[in-house]
């Protein structure tokens, strides 16, 4: 059978969810290039910018295990646009605040309220997916929704540089507007294969956790998801960028998107490869060596003092995190029956998201401390070393091979 790199296009409803959620995308990255730029023109301090982590992470620690166990038991659609719906009213009340110049502290406030409607819907819409597609072209749509994903955050910085430059609130107003279009069209997407409603005994302590278990009790999973997570929290550079981009590099809100897309756009290059090119047939392998690259790559980016330098490693970062971005999220669905989906993504959400922002905040606390480049060279150092010790601690991830392979088995799982 020939290898056909867009079969999950093939499927009309995984088209119109990956429309929406690109656009809606590309306003949310806008957004982040606004929120970073504006509170660090108005403040001038690093902590600032690591506070705007901290303050988008809380949530996903503390609701993410409830919203996984929402994800299981009610209409995962619909929790979708419950949350999109608060991220709107979210970024409607950022244009206002920015318009007037209000409090800083009023934005924070804002950004704790958007990222806990996120918080409880990002679990729901990890576990959609595969309710969208059928399970044959299920890791396609994995690599295509990952791709996705850095493809908007690619186009958004670069665009959110120049709505910066001429208008700030414009940038929240456009975020608004993409969540709205995701909502409209998730309204049109055809949904199958329901997961199975829990026993009906409701929530406990013990339903909350079953995603945790799940994930302990499966090596594997816990291993990739732990190499990811301290790499993320290590590696939290871009949130540093504003200062890079004023105070190191010297070229303004442009050049802050144009940085703020570097990762971005080596993800979709990488993406392409990786759509076009045979599976690969040692992952394990691939995915320790990506993420000592990306380790290697953000030392080189702190001590740069090019923009080109700089850019090209912030380019080399997104390509080498699109190849364990892609074997970590495939893992994930393969290895999880449907009924636990939305609390193993929960999990992930809380192993990777939360550390995302739990970096910026690290690396904000650090800048504070010894500056910007300091924490971020000591950043990439850290996740060099982390790779080092997983290598040696984890054999069945330096063995794994195909993911095609992994897929076969379960298959054969499902239908015993």
């Amino acid at each position: 059978m020939n290898h056909d790199p867009y079969e999950a296009f093939r499927v009309g409803s995984f088209r119109a969810y990956m429309s929406g959620w690109f656009i809606s995308l590309i306003g949310t990255r806008i957004q982040s290039v606004a929120i970073g730029w504006e509170i660090y023109q108005r403040t001038g301090k690093a902590l600032s910018l690591g506070l705007v982590g901290l303050t988008q992470a809380l949530p996903s620690m503390l609701l993410a295990l409830p919203a996984g166990y929402m994800a299981d038991a009610f209409d995962r659609r619909k929790l979708v646009i419950l949350s999109l719906s608060g991220a709107t009213v979210t970024s409607v009340s950022l244009a206002i605040v920015s318009y007037l110049q209000g409090n800083t502290a009023l934005m924070y406030l804002l950004l704790l309220f958007d990222a806990t409607a996120l918080a409880l819907g990002r679990p729901a819409r990890s576990a959609l997916l595969p309710q969208i597609v059928p399970r044959r072209v299920f890791s396609n749509a994995v690599m295509w929704s990952t791709s996705t994903f850095h493809l908007s955050s690619a186009i958004g910085p670069a665009v959110g540089g120049f709505v910066v430059a001429a208008n700030v609130p414009l940038a929240y107003l456009i975020s608004a507007c993409g969540t709205l279009i995701f909502i409209s069209l998730l309204t049109r997407i055809d949904i199958y294969d329901f997961p199975k409603k829990n026993d009906g005994k409701g929530i406990t302590f013990k339903t909350l956790l079953a995603g945790l278990r799940f994930v302990w009790n499966t090596k594997l999973l816990l291993t990739t998801m732990l190499l990811d997570m301290f790499a993320v929290l290590l590696g939290g550079a871009v949130y540093l960028l504003p200062i890079f981009a004023r105070d190191i590099l010297q070229v303004g809100e442009i050049g802050f998107g144009c940085l703020n897309a570097a990762p971005a756009i080596g993800a979709v290059v990488m993406a392409i490869m990786i759509a076009h090119l045979p599976p690969m047939k040692r992952a394990g392998r691939n995915l320790l060596l990506s993420v000592a690259g990306f380790g290697l790559a953000t030392i080189i980016f702190g001590m740069s003092k090019s923009f080109w330098l700089s850019f090209i490693m912030l380019f080399m970062t997104g390509v080498l995190d699109n190849v364990s971005v892609v074997i970590r999220h495939t893992l994930v669905q393969l290895l999880t029956p449907d009924q636990m989906r939305g609390r193993v993504s929960a999990v992930n959400s809380v192993f990777i998201g939360a550390s995302n922002e739990l970096g910026g905040f690290e690396s904000g606390l650090v800048a504070s401390w010894f500056g910007a480049i300091a924490s971020v060279v000591i950043g990439g150092i850290g996740t060099i070393l982390v790779v080092c010790t997983t290598a040696l601690a984890a054999p069945e991830l330096r063995k794994l091979q195909s993911l095609q392979h992994i897929e076969a088995l379960e298959d054969e799982k499902s239908k015993t």
